[in-house]
């Protein structure tokens, strides 16, 4: 009689098996039971609730980076916007974070910036890059104190 031997994957399936067993079958301790009864809890304060904008982007007029040309010229014209952003130190991560859309030479800017003159900053930025037609600055001030 020969006799099979367990495959790799069999194996792990196994080992998966009694790691679960064995990790429900464990009381939990008091640190796990205080974490998991705030695990339900947010610790986000209200102002992470962007709903209002999220109802705005819900417009079929609304520019949003879904509505993002494919050709390869807004393609191109994004890649150097983003690269003007991103190569000014002077700006936030949040604005070197804001979304980008380019349609005709029509750059739309969406997105949380620490100030107003971060937003005009961005503005100027794309407005300088060739073959920006106009600039539609959607940005948002951020007033979260985080």
């Amino acid at each position: 009689m020969k006799l099979a031997l367990p495959t790799p994957l069999a194996m792990g399936a196994f080992a998966a098996l009694v790691a679960s067993t064995v990790a429900f079958g464990q009381p939990a301790t008091p640190a796990q039971q205080a974490s998991a009864s705030t695990a339900g809890q947010s610790t986000a304060s209200p102002k992470a609730d962007n709903s209002r904008m999220n109802r705005r982007d819900r417009s079929d007029a609304a520019v949003t980076p879904m509505k993002q040309s494919n050709s390869s010229a807004a393609v191109d014209l994004v890649a150097r916007v983003r690269q003007a952003i991103v190569h000014d130190d002077s700006l936030s991560v949040k604005a070197h974070n804001v979304k980008v859309v380019a349609n005709g030479g029509v750059v739309t800017l969406r997105g949380p910036v620490a100030n107003a003159q971060e937003k005009a900053r961005v503005e100027r930025d794309v407005a300088g890059v060739r073959g920006v037609t106009r600039v539609d600055n959607q940005l948002d001030i951020d007033t979260d104190t985080d």
